[in-house]
């Protein structure tokens, strides 16, 4: 259930909105190109979520959507660019525990996300139902297998030992603070409530920012992604910088499946979205009944994260 309390008081135009279609014929600078059906034994995306609707559908009667809807309602109100600073301050301090990236991938076993619409099963099932699929398309790139294991693992941050943040400074969609909040936000209409909507130096587009700036210069909502990039990053992961790219932004649906904020973004930004493109078909349609066998695919990820990271990471 959402948990409700005060908000913490700590010291040229890209063409992202993509067809399916359009997506599959994507080659990358590597060379790889997304399969396209069953008939090369690829990952096929299934029609209906794990509750018989349509993925990401924020309007479907149930008591799901009322548990979503009031989610996002507390997050577009309480989502400021003060917050965001003060939470990136604090949690950038890596001083909350030190463990391995295996276990905080098990103590995400109790974990419930609140805001999303497709799925009610326990984050390490979809940790690995999100890795194993891309593993199955994409054999020889053991970087975005790891990085379908580990990109929701900021969401311990909901775990007591982590100061047990509400959800909605955790999980959902995420956003820039400091310009206009774009309509292509899920609910939108309750960002009027953000103390940050009528603040002529946020509300227009640009904002504080420049078009082109990067969006690396931009302050992104507060959650799991970030955290998790700022982990990675101050860990000194050997990860190439599209994993890092996909782990911070993978949450920012406006962006990427709405073509918002794209005059945020620079030259790099655009490469890396390529790859975000293909990460999300495996991250959201991954979010089925099929079970993973984890005892029998640990070894192999382990050997990965021996690779990449530390033994031992401060968070």
């Amino acid at each position: 259930m959402t948990i409700l309390i005060d908000q913490p008081e700590m010291g040229s135009q890209l063409d992202v909105e993509k067809t399916a279609s359009a997506i599959d014929d994507l080659v990358l600078d590597g060379g790889f190109v997304m399969p396209k059906s069953a008939a090369d034994d690829g990952f096929m995306a299934p029609n209906i979520n794990s509750f018989g609707n349509n993925f990401r559908d924020y309007h479907a009667e149930s008591e799901r959507q009322k548990t979503v809807e009031e989610f996002y309602r507390l997050q577009h109100i309480n989502q400021t660019y003060d917050f965001v600073k003060r939470m990136r301050e604090e949690y950038g301090k890596m001083d909350k525990v030190e463990m391995s990236i295996w276990e905080c991938c098990e103590l995400l076993n109790d974990v419930v996300d609140d805001s999303d619409p497709d799925l009610d099963e326990p984050q390490i099932e979809h940790l690995l139902q999100t890795a194993e699929a891309i593993r199955k398309d994409y054999p020889d790139e053991d970087w975005l297998h790891l990085t379908g294991l580990i990109h929701d693992l900021g969401k311990v941050l909901l775990h007591p030992s982590f100061g047990g943040l509400p959800q909605w400074a955790v999980v959902g969609d995420t956003f820039p603070l400091g310009c206009a909040f774009d309509e292509a936000n899920v609910h939108h209409k309750y960002f009027k409530e953000n103390p940050d909507y009528d603040n002529p130096a946020y509300n227009t587009k640009c904002g504080i920012y420049s078009e082109g700036c990067g969006l690396d210069n931009a302050l992104i909502s507060w959650g799991h992604d970030d955290y998790m990039y700022l982990v990675a990053k101050e860990n000194r992961t050997t990860l190439p910088s599209a994993a890092l790219f996909v782990i911070r932004y993978h949450s920012f649906y406006p962006l990427h499946r709405a073509g918002a904020y794209t005059h945020l973004m620079n030259e790099e930004d655009k490469e890396n979205l390529k790859w975000l493109h293909i990460f999300n078909k495996y991250d959201l349609y991954s979010k089925s009944k099929v079970r993973i066998d984890v005892e029998k695919v640990k070894p192999y990820y382990l050997s990965l994260i021996e690779k990449y990271f530390p033994e031992k990471l401060r968070w």
